[in-house]
């Protein structure tokens, strides 16, 4: 059975413009992960050169995100604060003075009203020295608050999808045989049209004596619709012109194989397109199982409730023998 698989990846045409090369040997691990980030790392140049801080800043999570203000904050006014400390406290008019602890927590909050041009007016520098570390603090902050700004209402407006896919894929009974399943809602008030969604699945099979990757697209039963407004199960139906066509279930399980999934939609508030990504490992796909229903009507009839607490939830199903077509393997002429 295993050396009819091989045979018939052999036979198949494998897709060339995934982006990953074509019967790539060199990759590790899946392709991209189940956020829809490329599981890659970038090597052979700098630091500061292999990130772009703006495109971290948008994407990082948001209790990250103001987490790492407040510690710029805090540093920048600790900083500012060592060096008026340095200076000396002298030079700082309206400073009460004690202790070298609130001594130093004096300068610090006179940092803070500097650096966020608040000036409560009680603490004022002297001299030069002072006067232009002030100053700078001062431009500096104007500076640092236009681009705190700009990254907060770059969060709050970059067009997002909004999607949530469901974290196992299915290999589900469907019509006289067998499909991949997997299902995907939206979870905000967003409104999505013109859904189109694409699949592709990554296998590594052995030829002339290594291991490469091949790649397939994968045909939908649907692939487009107008408008995304509930759950939307995608099908693969395993027909002979599917890659998973003669797989049992040891196959599914044994098999070192990922479906990448690309998801475009356009959003009508956004009035842009946006897009998802995910992806399925053999170790994600469950056999002989179908989804339960997320949606049901209110109880007065005039609305649907989706309930994305049932957006994983799935029954075990099994899946008729002959849909597995086990010792049936008859490559076909191409890949769908």
């Amino acid at each position: 059975m295993v050396m009819a698989l091989i045979k018939k990846f052999r036979n198949l045409k494998s897709e060339e413009n995934t982006g990953f090369g074509t019967n790539s040997n060199s990759t590790g691990g899946r392709f991209f992960n189940s956020e829809g980030k490329p599981n890659t790392i970038k090597k052979g140049t700098g630091l500061l050169n292999r990130y772009s801080w703006y495109h971290t800043m948008l994407e990082m999570k948001a209790a990250k995100f103001l987490f790492l203000l407040l510690c710029i904050y805090i540093s920048v006014n600790l900083v500012f604060a060592g060096v008026y400390y340095i200076i000396g406290i002298d030079h700082l008019a309206g400073v009460n003075t004690g202790s070298p602890w609130k001594n130093f927590t004096e300068v610090f909050f006179f940092s803070a009203q500097t650096f966020t041009t608040v000036g409560y007016g009680r603490i004022s520098p002297t001299g030069f020295a002072a006067s232009a570390v002030s100053t700078f603090e001062a431009f500096l902050g104007l500076l640092s608050f236009a681009i705190a700004t700009g990254l907060f209402y770059g969060r709050f407006s970059r067009p997002q999808i909004f999607l949530k896919f469901s974290k196992n894929a299915l290999i589900a009974p469907y019509k006289d045989g067998a499909a991949l399943m997997f299902r995907m809602c939206p979870y905000k008030n967003n409104s999505l049209s013109e859904a189109e969604v694409k699949l592709t699945m990554a296998i590594s099979v052995e030829e002339n004596g290594k291991v490469v990757d091949k790649f397939y697209n994968l045909d939908i039963e649907i692939s487009k619709i107008n408008v995304l407004a509930l759950s939307w199960t995608i099908v693969h139906n395993i027909t002979e012109k599917s890659p998973f066509y003669g797989f049992s279930k040891e196959d599914f399980a044994n098999a070192d194989l990922e479906v990448m999934v690309f998801v475009k939609a356009f959003d009508e508030v956004f009035s842009n397109n946006v897009i998802g990504r995910t992806s399925y490992t053999a170790a994600e796909i469950v056999y002989g199982a179908k989804f339960v229903m997320m949606y049901h009507p209110s109880e007065d009839k005039s609305k649907t409730i989706i309930d994305l607490d049932l957006l994983n939830k799935f029954e075990p199903m099994p899946v008729p023998e002959q849909a597995t077509m086990t010792g049936a393997i008859s490559p076909p002429v191409s890949a769908g």
